[in-house]
């Protein structure tokens, strides 16, 4: 960990001490949504949200040919992604990131096929447990590495606040993707934004075969608190009807230590895309939401999503 560290701080120092920036471009985007959500077992009220994103970003390259490029993005009333990228070509690409970027463990949380949500990703009547237990991904340096064709590095640290993260984090994973359709995955880290310290750890494999895309994958959250460990299995297959239609079964399993009954989830989505609209959608049902026996609810949702 402490080597990865130093190659993050080194990278950054040579880029702040040499080079000055050359030609520069600004673009912007936008993107809005309209997702309706229902689910069992309570009244759940107004089920339609919207979603409205404004993202801007600034780019230049540098006389020592590094690229340094910066986004914002507007979101409803709130500034949400914010991140500056470092391009520094055979020595990899250098994100710090305000918020909005995640390290393996969170990008890599659940990497099974869904032609819309994770199984256990339709909000239900209760609390959903979550794929991993991840550090903070605000104020984080992102580090991601081409270490050889078909083999990339991907590290992250999140500096400690002296408060909520009383000490840093860190998360570091490798990708293969040396074999046509076949993609490898294996990282682990640490959460010390916990009020106890967590272990986390994933391997997890996705293979293409013509239009089927099948995935499998086994997370493991090792707490410092008893009885407080967990276990999260994912499993899920998709399959290219055509250009512009995906369909997808997906199925979770979450085993928590402290307790007798897991939390089992199922879901199937779709997705079509036409021009720069897509419509999406995902039913899902839960059992034992959050490993509470008497929960076992269901959930949907439809978007309607326009980029322009």
């Amino acid at each position: 960990m402490d080597n990865l560290k130093k190659i993050g701080l080194t990278a950054l120092g040579t880029v702040l001490m040499t080079g000055s920036a050359n030609a520069a471009s600004v673009s912007a985007s936008a993107s809005t949504s309209l997702t309706y959500n229902g689910a069992d077992n309570g009244d759940n009220g107004n089920g339609w949200t919207m979603t409205d994103s404004v993202t801007f970003t600034g780019s230049g390259e540098m006389d020592n040919g590094f690229t340094v490029s910066t986004t914002i993005e507007l979101d409803g009333s709130v500034i949400d992604t914010r991140k500056l990228v470092i391009g520094m070509g055979d020595m990899g690409t250098l994100t710090f990131s305000g918020d909005g970027a995640s390290g393996p463990i969170g990008s890599w949380e659940d990497i099974t096929p869904s032609a819309n949500e994770e199984a256990h990703g339709v909000a239900v009547n209760g609390t959903i447990a979550g794929a991993s237990n991840g550090a903070s991904t605000n104020d984080i340096f992102v580090y991601d590495y081409t270490i050889m064709d078909g083999l990339a590095l991907k590290a992250s640290y999140t500096p400690s606040d002296g408060s909520t993260a009383v000490d840093s984090s860190m998360d570091y994973g490798v990708l293969y993707t040396g074999i046509e359709g076949l993609s490898l995955y294996a990282a682990q880290g640490e959460n010390n934004n916990a009020a106890a310290g967590i272990d986390n750890s994933m391997i997890g494999a996705k293979y293409a075969m013509g239009a089927f895309t099948i995935g499998y994958q086994v997370n493991e959250t090792d707490s410092a608190s008893s009885s407080s460990d967990e276990e999260f299995t994912a499993m899920g297959v998709s399959y290219a009807v055509s250009d512009d239609l995906s369909v997808s079964l997906n199925s979770s399993t979450i085993d928590f230590e402290g307790g007798s009954n897991d939390q089992e989830a199922t879901g199937i989505s779709f997705s079509y895309t036409s021009g720069g609209m897509t419509i999406s959608g995902t039913h899902s049902t839960v059992d034992n939401v959050g490993g509470t026996a008497t929960a076992d609810n269901t959930g949907y949702e439809i978007n309607f999503g326009f980029a322009f």
